[in-house]
């Protein structure tokens, strides 16, 4: 009889502990927890939290957010301080009689104003056309002058020279419509109206009587 009782009490026993491992807050039970649980390192941390952390990092420890930001930050770095070319969609260009009386030939003054609000560079000579009831007349260069570049700020100007004869032969002569100007370097053409006298003088055809200066070649007013 004593060893019925014995062994009763020691079932007894064994049922209260699994009761306790096995019993949450709210009643309900669950299968006791693994001492090598997947959700923790060897240092007591989650092992998922580790590895996100782990994840944004690269192979040097620092955070690539970090990098990511430190790197958008020069961009737009990427122009080493150069200066582009006038375009001619960033220029004012405007043309003014500049004919000084007794001069035995006619000028013109083209202004070429920045309009952009960067600093642009205008190198050597512009191309330059004269439209006449007989056809275009191409400038020649003069070759006289150095050839220098000119640094605009925005708002800034240059100016060139456009010579050409006057017409005293009391003829109607060769009749001027229209001054086309192509900035220096660029291919897209500017036409403004013609503020010189009217007509050419009828020549030989053995040159071009249409010369344009450098820039810089004229001062403001127009004075070479």
């Amino acid at each position: 009889m004593r060893v019925h009782k014995l062994t009763f009490a020691a079932l007894a026993v064994v049922a209260g502990l699994s009761l306790t491992a096995c019993q949450t807050d709210d009643g309900t039970t669950q299968s006791a927890p693994s001492s090598a649980s997947a959700g923790s390192s060897s240092d007591g941390s989650s092992g998922s939290g580790g590895s996100d952390q782990d994840a944004a990092k690269d192979s040097t420890g620092e955070n690539a957010g970090d990098q990511g930001a430190v790197a958008g930050a020069g961009s737009d770095s990427g122009k080493n301080g150069e200066i582009g070319m006038c375009l001619t969609d960033e220029l004012d260009i405007t043309a003014t009689d500049s004919t000084i009386d007794g001069d035995g030939e006619g000028t013109v003054a083209v202004e070429l104003r920045n309009g952009g609000e960067q600093d642009c560079t205008l190198s050597a000579y512009a191309g330059v056309d004269l439209k006449t009831n007989t056809g275009t007349i191409s400038a020649e260069r003069t070759g006289q002058e150095t050839a220098d570049s000119s640094i605009l700020k925005p708002g800034e100007s240059t100016f060139f020279g456009v010579t050409y004869p006057l017409n005293d032969t009391g003829g109607s002569g060769v009749r001027i419509t229209a001054l086309v100007v192509t900035p220096p370097d660029e291919t897209k053409s500017f036409q403004l109206e013609w503020p010189g006298a009217a007509s050419l003088p009828v020549t030989d055809g053995s040159g071009s009587p249409v010369k344009v200066g450098p820039m810089g070649s004229a001062g403001q007013g127009g004075a070479n």
